[in-house]
């Protein structure tokens, strides 16, 4: 019993140090809070490398597409200048 009684009643020390915990944990909550919030915005932002790589994929898609259209265009034979060569 002589336990139970003394972990009931705590020390001055303890109390004054649980009091400076929370008005330390009032005080940091806001700034913890930022830092999180900063934190899950720098995830889902998407980064220069991200935006640069689609960017040259498609520039890349787009010039295969253009010469793909430019060289069989440009290698074929005008048909009216075979005709007037006979």
């Amino acid at each position: 019993m002589g336990r139970k009684e003394a972990s009931a009643s705590k020390l001055p020390v303890d109390q004054y140090r649980k009091q400076i915990g929370k008005q330390d944990y009032k005080k940091n909550k806001p700034v913890l809070r930022a830092a999180r919030l900063k934190a899950e915005a720098k995830k889902t932002a998407p980064g220069i490398k991200e935006v640069t790589l689609v960017l040259v994929a498609i520039l890349i898609c787009l010039l295969a597409f253009y010469s793909f259209f430019f060289l069989n265009l440009g290698s074929e034979s005008d048909p009216a200048l075979d005709l007037n060569e006979n």
